[in-house]
């Protein structure tokens, strides 16, 4: 399975000139924690998380509204292509480590944004099925009866 086909593709975004105060906002109002910063060709430039606003912005006693996300954001984020395999985006992001990666298209612009939870229920739902055909086998065919 490929990371474009599980990878969310509604992702909450950021332009690196925005102040830290408009994302902070945007991650409220939408529930989110994290923001994928694109370009104006929207490709990923980098991440700003909610973690980062509060280290990068409100401990250092920075103006959230004056801070623009290009100066606090994780900047050039690792990606995925959307025929990435699962197991390929899940050994990067285990290097990294990191718990989300922008998926891509064929032009480097965000495809969706792929998360170490979105693989985790992949994985809980394959080992319930496959728990639910062992369960379901008759156990006389099991021992070649």
């Amino acid at each position: 399975m490929s990371a474009g086909r599980i990878c969310i593709r509604e992702v909450d975004t950021a332009a690196p000139d925005e102040s830290a105060q408009v994302a902070a906002g945007r991650m409220h109002s939408r529930k989110v924690g994290t923001l994928i910063v694109v370009d104006k060709e929207q490709r990923p430039v980098g991440i700003v998380t909610d973690r980062d606003l509060t280290v990068r912005v409100l401990a250092q006693g920075r103006d959230g509204g004056t801070t623009p996300v290009a100066e606090v954001m994780t900047a050039a984020p690792k990606t995925v292509s959307e025929e990435t395999p699962i197991e390929d985006a899940l050994r990067l992001m285990r290097s990294g480590p990191f718990r989300r990666i922008p998926v891509v298209d064929s032009g480097g612009a965000l495809a969706g944004l792929l998360s170490l939870d979105d693989i985790l229920d992949l994985l809980a739902e394959e080992f319930a099925e496959i728990g639910r055909l062992i369960h379901s086998e008759d156990p006389a065919s099991l021992a070649g009866e």
